[in-house]
């Protein structure tokens, strides 16, 4: 695609970077047709090649409207057009710059705004979150639906999280809803992973990874919170720890391009490589000591017929955003479940970070959808990668979801601890 790009953006980092990758779009169309808004809506806008487009506009100098926000909202940022993408276009960082420009040209009404704000001040302080979960369970009826169906109707207990005692040690992100959630998926990580040698530790401090804010397009406010992850860790990783494990794939993908963040920032930019370089999502981890995990499975009795079948539901951010596909099933399968095809599962479920509080209409369609692909061949047990994912489609099924970790661990609670 031929490209023009405006005196006043042509010569910065996010101008060339946009140059850089509108230059790789043929316009072929192809992402178009992996796209979960422009399959429900039918708009070339609220599709790739046509944001892609509204972007270029942007970027040449022409003024963003109201119109063109909205199409850029209505984007999941699930990246199934990157990997539908023959050209190799890097859409999600296009979208993030496209955003950003936008944010600032086309201001937002004042009660967008502050329902964007009080999400961007809430749910990333996890202690905050905690106490407002607490309430909101307290107070559930009078909690506006979009959020009360977030809500766990029980919160499950962890269990306990064994004491650092192996030479091999990994680090892990606490998060920021996720302790509060579902704090049984890292405690889980922590007891699988120590019954294969290897130590699991959180950083007090840490945080949020960063990604709710800068999805939010408090882009700074968000790079702020990625600095402070990179801080946190430090001593961690220059102690040694052999990788950054996160349990929490939309986290993962965040987390997993800090280098490209944080790129120009003087202070951060080689930290933030670094962690990047040995951030692994924890599927990565737990395939690659399948050799000492598979002993460990042998031991256990078979599951029961009744519960053997398993769909698997493979978050965006998991298969889109960390290229990881197929990996989790493996493990799943080496520890007896029969995993039943999910239809289209390279379509977002409609969760996406904030987008079904921002755009509940869209993500209800999605989540239909998604439910409808994953209970298709009568599963006994629903799973996934990624807590948001988890709590947007627990509201729509009676069919159990869990973490794939969670699973694991409860099915390697029979066995004596190691």
């Amino acid at each position: 695609m031929q490209t023009d790009l405006a005196d006043w953006i042509k010569d910065t980092p996010e101008g060339r970077e946009a140059d850089r990758i509108l230059r790789k779009c043929v316009h072929c169309g192809f992402c178009t047709a992996t796209c979960p808004t422009y399959q429900l809506l039918g708009d070339e806008l609220d599709g790739p090649r046509g944001r892609i487009y509204l972007i270029k506009q942007v970027v040449e100098g022409h003024a963003p409207t109201e119109r063109t926000r909205l199409h850029l909202d209505r984007c999941l940022t699930c990246r199934s057009c990157e990997t539908t993408c023959p050209s190799g276009v890097e859409y999600g960082r296009l979208v993030d710059i496209g955003r950003g420009l936008v944010e600032r040209a086309a201001p937002r009404s004042i009660g967008d705004n502050a329902k964007r704000r009080a999400i961007a001040t809430l749910f990333p302080q996890s202690d905050l979150f905690g106490l407002g979960v607490k309430a909101a369970q307290a107070l559930r009826p009078l909690v506006p639906a979009a959020l009360r169906d977030k809500l766990p109707g029980q919160i499950p207990n962890a269990g306990p999280w064994p004491a650092p005692r192996h030479a091999r040690r990994m680090v892990t992100l606490a998060g920021c809803v996720q302790p509060a959630l579902d704090p049984a998926i890292n405690a889980a990580a922590a007891r699988v992973l120590d019954r294969l040698g290897i130590s699991l530790v959180e950083v007090e401090g840490a945080g949020c990874c960063g990604a709710l804010r800068f999805h939010l397009n408090y882009q700074e406010e968000g790079r702020a919170d990625m600095r402070r992850v990179v801080d946190a860790w430090g001593p961690e990783v220059e102690a040694g720890a052999e990788a950054v494990v996160i349990t929490a794939s939309g986290c993962g993908s965040t987390v997993k391009e800090y280098g490209h963040h944080l790129e120009q920032d003087p202070v951060y930019a080689e930290r933030a490589a670094r962690v990047s370089a040995i951030t692994r999502d924890l599927s990565e981890v737990v395939a690659a000591e399948l050799p000492r995990l598979e002993p460990l499975l042998a031991k256990l009795p078979p599951l029961p017929p009744g519960a053997r079948r398993m769909a698997f539901q493979a978050p965006c951010s998991l298969q889109h955003g960390l290229k990881i596909r197929g990996v989790v099933e493996r493990i799943l399968a080496a520890a007896g479940w029969q995993l039943v095809q999910v239809p289209d599962g390279h379509l977002c479920c409609g969760s996406a970070g904030t987008f079904s509080i921002l755009q509940p209409e869209l993500a209800s369609q999605l989540k239909a959808n998604k439910l409808a692909a994953l209970q298709s061949n009568d599963p006994a047990l629903i799973t996934s990668a990624n807590l948001g994912c988890m709590t947007h489609l627990a509201t729509g099924t009676e069919v159990p979801i869990k973490h794939w970790i969670v699973a694991l661990d409860e099915r390697l609670a029979a066995l004596p601890a190691a």
